[in-house]
C-alpha cells in the first residue's frame, strides 16, 4: 500500500514511521520518501492499522 503522509517533513519523521510499522510488523518492509511525502508499505497489517500507528505519532495521513 502506498499512503500520502503530508506531515513528513525530515529523515526522523519518516525513522519514527518506519519503527512504529516494524514494531507493528516485524517482516513489514517500508519505504519512506520524505520529499515526496509518501510511505510505501508492503505488510499483512490492515490499511487501517498502518494509518492508526501513523497518526498516533501525530502525523496526518490522505
Amino acid at each position: 500500500m502506498k499512503l500520502k503522509v503530508p506531515s513528513i517533513v525530515c529523515e526522523g519523521c519518516g525513522n519514527a514511521i518506519t519503527n512504529a510499522i516494524k514494531t507493528h510488523d516485524s517482516n513489514a518492509n517500508v519505504s519512506v520518501d520524505i520529499s515526496g511525502k509518501t510511505v510505501t508499505i508492503e505488510t499483512s497489517a490492515s490499511e487501517d492499522s498502518i494509518k492508526k500507528l501513523i497518526t498516533e505519532l501525530g502525523h496526518t495521513t490522505e
